[in-house]
């Protein structure tokens, strides 16, 4: 099977119960159209969500990841149907490099283009090595740990940025999405996130008519004013159709964030290394749920895999877009369908595409609340800090073994805390990037002094593994 070319399964219509559809098949384009347009609303509320907390165009985004997605699946050659949606795992690096003195939007894009480039070149690295490598140099408890860091290191943002905006509407939003997220079932409980992030706003303009405005700190202003929760001015006045636009500054002075070229910093690549690493888990375990939902033994395409989604996150941030990776949103949507077709992802990718070319969408997105995003933050910070711990658990990680335990326990602290250790003057190696380095080199380190009793019994764990709910395996 090539990128293209797909036979219709059955009369393109109608599925007997049970019957699956594979990557390189696919239904009538109708139909097709149709699914493609799910995956689209499945990714959508973290793609332009993520962008946003990261100081970052989410029309932008929007765009790149269909692009990106193009990208990867003409890198897998359509084995590993996925689509590529802004990472999470970088929102809290870009919020690191932001605190760095004179660190912008170019310097973080710059950073996100460095890690992309190093992503592919250990997804060629897999390719040719083989996939156990990654275990080698990143078993499960150092890719938990990494995952656990870079989500709680995000605590200070919600409470020192966002939270303060709108205390009372990040409470109702944060009740409303955990709400969401137990008690729907299927599809709209995978996209809690986008509709606490739709009840938010309503909610918003709401307490705009009922109580009116709010003075509080504004992010945009560096203090506290008073204002209106949403202000539309900016969607009213944004046309339909068009490119998203280049980064200027405003007349507050402050950066309104477009299409940029990116400026390269070294310690601002260092905060992004850990990142990488989260991106390596995300890919492998996508790549090993499409297995397990397909039937397919996809171990040749891992490497392959991990470079691509490298390659389109560069590619993203060559013009000021945000990085990618596969979604975990997407699996659900094929795990309820039993459908893998790879020309519903073509389809989705467009589609994101279209939404990407409208300015319109893009200055309604900017005007989120900042009470709203306080709330979301607060659930989905903890969320990815927690994915470090499912890490473990899947994995079976025995803290009992102090080669397990204590290195990691180093790490996390520091990692958490934005511990920072003074290399130089004016250099300074903090947080995610401190923590990260201390996690991988101190387990190493560990098993490398650990006498033979805690080896043998640390040795012999399992591949990393991310698991999803609702897989089922094709027959």
């Amino acid at each position: 099977m090539g990128a293209f070319g797909w036979t219709l399964k059955g009369d393109g219509h109608a599925l007997a119960p049970g019957d699956v559809v594979a990557p390189d098949e696919r239904l009538s384009w109708g139909k097709t159209i149709g699914l493609g347009a799910q995956h689209v609303v499945a990714m959508f509320g973290a793609t332009f969500v993520f962008p946003l907390l990261m100081g970052l165009n989410a029309q932008l985004a929007i765009m790149m990841s269909g692009i990106a997605t193009i990208i990867f699946l003409l890198m897998v050659n359509g084995k590993v149907p996925s689509y590529l949606g802004t990472s999470a795992s970088f929102v809290g690096v870009a919020a690191a490099i932001r605190a760095q003195p004179g660190a912008d939007s170019r310097t973080v894009t710059g950073a996100i283009l460095i890690g992309g480039i190093v992503l592919a070149l250990v997804g060629w690295l897999v390719h040719v090595a083989g996939s156990g490598i990654i275990h080698k140099v990143l078993p499960p408890v150092v890719t938990g740990a990494v995952v656990m860091l870079i989500g709680f290191n995000l605590a200070p943002v919600v409470a020192n940025v966002y939270w303060p905006q709108d205390q009372w509407i990040a409470l109702i939003v944060m009740t409303f999405a955990i709400v969401c997220a137990v008690a729907l079932k299927g599809f709209l409980g995978r996209i809690s996130i986008f509709l606490s992030l739709v009840f938010g706003f309503v909610l918003s303009w709401l307490f705009d008519k009922g109580f009116g405005q709010i003075t509080s700190f504004d992010p945009g202003a560096g203090t506290v004013t008073t204002h209106w929760r949403v202000n539309l001015d900016g969607v009213a006045s944004a046309p339909w159709v068009g490119f998203p636009p280049a980064t200027t500054i405003g007349a507050d002075g402050k950066e309104l964030v477009g299409i940029h070229a990116p400026t390269l910093s070294f310690a601002a690549v260092l905060v992004v290394i850990p990142a990488i690493i989260a991106l390596i888990a995300e890919n492998t375990g996508h790549v090993k749920a499409v297995a397990e939902m397909t039937g397919a033994d996809l171990d040749h395409v891992m490497g392959r895999a991990i470079a691509a989604d490298g390659v389109a996150t560069a590619v993203a941030s060559s013009v000021g877009g945000s990085p990618t990776t596969t979604y975990a949103e997407n699996i659900g949507v094929m795990a309820a369908t039993r459908i893998y077709s790879t020309a519903a992802y073509y389809v989705a990718a467009l589609i994101a595409i279209l939404f990407g070319l409208s300015p319109k969408f893009g200055a309604l997105v900017a005007s989120t609340p900042g009470g709203v995003l306080g709330g979301i933050t607060v659930v989905l910070y903890g969320m990815i800090g927690l994915l470090g711990a499912k890490i473990w658990k899947e994995n079976n990680v025995d803290f009992a073994n102090p080669i397990n335990l204590v290195p990691v326990a180093a790490g996390i602290i520091l990692g958490i805390g934005n511990t920072a250790l003074k290399i130089t003057p004016t250099f300074e190696l903090a947080g995610i990037a401190l923590g990260t380095i201390v996690t991988i080199a101190a387990y190493h380190l560990a098993r490398a002094f650990a006498h033979a009793d805690l080896r043998a019994a640390h040795d012999g764990g399992a591949m990393i593994t991310v698991g999803h709910e609702g897989i089922e395996k094709v027959e």
